[in-house]
């Protein structure tokens, strides 16, 4: 069986997505199966690396990168298949070709958010996007998603027609070194302080997070500090990283919160090493990788009660209700001063995160993939 796997849109990845397509590349790799053959459309380390179409752009760039991309879903990608013919075509980023092809399509479809969230995307954006996406929905594509929350929500908006299987993916393999002057450069105590890490998305509710980390500065009179890793949201309308900013100067607290921006593998093994807890107040989560990286690493996990946050962590996260600044500082609180509910939190995060290894991965496409 050839299976050719897209990986393309690795030039513009970022966070959950990009670390899905590099996990799955490498799963197929490491636990090949006699009976599948892998073509990358891609080497991923270099398509990774390719700097093209990353960082700040204008409008002309943008457009470029818009043509390059349609150029190559509705084109060359189909003309790849011409020539390595393949018996499954797999697209990690919800767009599949248009056009008929001569091979079963398996689509990643990640979450909902686009039908979900119309108010966190631009207008033009939205409606030619999921014109793409439903155009290479044909009756052989069969949906791969993330959570059955997310299979729940794409019933939802594109019905029952073609079958959608749950994959639970595997997170990033955080085995490099350590930064060893990274939180004595931020002046950052071991474990004496709260992580969030990922883009500051509107979804991601971090605004939240720093007033209820106020709160709990207020409560407590500790010296506990707040790091909010990552870069600004994909968008004008989705971005929350000037609020925040603002935040800060308003609460007085700038001196409490580090904003260190995108910081590499070893910034992140460290930051995750040392962390007192992880805290995840996200409104809307397709599956929440950060979940299963911070218990995988020995951290407990305050999450809001998302329905996917819910399924990934288990009964190993504390929850809190989302969008409730209350009870998210309560359990701030209550995880600082009770030693034994931390340390069964540890233990317990530990056990869930063995149910998100990389093998499961590529098992769960392999039997996709063989199904008669």
């Amino acid at each position: 069986m050839k299976v050719l796997l897209d990986l393309q849109y690795l030039n513009v990845a970022t966070t959950g997505i990009k670390t899905y397509m590099m996990e799955l590349a490498h799963a197929a790799l490491t636990y090949p199966h006699p009976d599948i053959e892998w073509v990358f459309s891609h080497d991923p380390e270099n398509q990774s690396a390719d700097q093209t179409f990353k960082g700040p752009q204008s409008k002309i760039q943008r457009l470029n990168y818009h043509l390059d991309y349609f150029r190559w879903k509705e084109f060359q990608l189909p003309d790849l298949i011409k020539k390595h013919k393949p018996d499954v075509l797999i697209c990690l980023d919800f767009i599949s070709p248009a056009a008929s092809l001569p091979c079963r399509r398996l689509t990643v479809i990640h979450d909902a958010f686009f039908w979900q969230m119309p108010q966190n995307y631009p207008k033009w954006w939205r409606t030619y996007f999921l014109s793409l996406l439903r155009k290479g929905i044909k009756k052989n594509t069969e949906l791969i998603t993330t959570t059955e929350y997310s299979k729940r929500s794409l019933e939802e908006y594109l019905g029952k027609v073609n079958p959608i299987t749950v994959i639970y993916q595997a997170p990033k393999s955080l085995d490099s070194g350590l930064d060893t002057t990274f939180l004595e450069e931020n002046d950052l105590a071991t474990k004496q302080y709260f992580l969030h890490i990922g883009t500051f998305d509107k979804r991601k509710n971090l605004p939240l997070l720093v007033r209820a980390f106020d709160q709990f500065l207020k409560k407590t009179k500790t010296d506990f500090k707040l790091v909010l890793a990552g870069g600004a949201g994909q968008s004008v309308q989705m971005n929350d990283f000037p609020i925040v900013e603002k935040l800060l100067e308003e609460l007085g607290i700038q001196d409490k919160v580090l904003l260190p921006g995108y910081v590499n593998d070893e910034q992140v093994r460290t930051l995750y090493k040392n962390a007192f807890a992880y805290v995840f107040p996200s409104e809307n989560e397709g599956f929440g990788i950060p979940v299963v990286e911070a218990m995988g690493t020995g951290v407990p996990v305050i999450h809001s009660d998302q329905p996917a946050l819910l399924e990934v962590a288990g009964a190993a996260g504390l929850a809190f209700k989302t969008g409730d600044q209350q009870d998210l500082m309560e359990k701030m609180i209550i995880l600082s001063l009770d030693n034994a509910q931390l340390n069964s939190m540890i233990q317990n995060g530990l056990e869930q995160s063995k149910k998100f290894s990389a093998q499961k991965f590529i098992e769960g496409f392999q039997n996709v993939i063989l199904k008669k």
